[in-house]
């Protein structure tokens, strides 16, 4: 509902809602959404307000206009918020989307110079690497590698197998909590490994997010690095 006198313009109110109404998923991927003419009589506003919205909307890539066609959804399956806190099932929660994420691989090796620099330990230092892949309704999004400093948390590969979730494990080393410090996107091509877990060709980009994750007192936990399909998420950049 529009509320005029709000102090929040209009034009605002209606990103707001059609927002709403995508996130409800009332229109699935790639359907057309109502024309300018049904938008502005839903909301009793002119068309010019209507097209300021949809711009707004089409600005942030939830969804594209085609001329002569419509506004359609952008065939993002899965918007994927990165902030403060970054958490692989909240996200998908929110969406109301179904999604898992298993190891695929695990190794013991020691830390270079950038890891080792951003989870503040000596190059050389034993990490713990857990590979993982995000999936959604079985189709897979993301291929994610997780350094953990292997005296603070021994065996966690196996505790990520046991609960699927890195924040479960987490609790089991007593960090109830944690926050991301800082975030890195990218878009590059994939390796063979990456462009076959996330069954996309290699000439296709990825959108690639390192991480770093510190606990309540401000000490590193975790890096990570996150390949996600680049057709298939929408990385959202949360600043609150």
């Amino acid at each position: 509902m529009i509320q005029r006198g709000s102090g929040v313009a209009v034009w605002w109110q209606i990103v707001q809602s059609l927002e709403k109404d995508i996130a409800d998923q009332v229109y699935k991927p790639d359907a057309r959404l109502p024309s300018e003419a049904e938008l502005a009589e839903r909301f009793s506003v002119n068309r010019h307000t209507i097209r300021r919205a949809v711009s707004e909307l089409e600005k942030s890539g939830l969804v594209r206009v085609e001329q002569g066609r419509g506004i359609f959804l952008q065939e993002y399956a899965v918007r994927y918020s990165v902030g403060k806190r970054t958490r692989f099932s909240e996200n998908l929660r929110r969406q109301q989307l179904t999604g898992s994420m298993r190891v695929v691989g695990s190794e013991e090796l020691p830390a270079s110079g950038g890891i080792a620099k951003a989870l503040g330990v000596r190059v050389g230092t034993n990490l713990l690497k857990v590979d993982t892949l995000g999936e959604v309704d079985g189709a897979p999004i993301n291929f994610s590698s997780h350094y953990f400093p292997a005296k603070r948390f021994p065996g966690i590969a196996e505790a990520v197998i046991e609960t699927g979730s890195i924040t479960q494990a987490l609790h089991r080393y007593g960090v109830d909590d944690y926050d991301r410090k800082v975030s890195c996107i990218t878009a590059r091509l994939p390796d063979e490994m990456t462009a076959n877990l996330l069954k996309q060709p290699r000439a296709q980009p990825v959108l690639q997010v390192d991480g770093l994750n510190t606990d309540r007192d401000g000490k590193p936990v975790e890096y990570c690095i996150s390949r996600f399909a680049g057709d298939a998420v929408q990385l959202v950049v949360n600043t609150d």
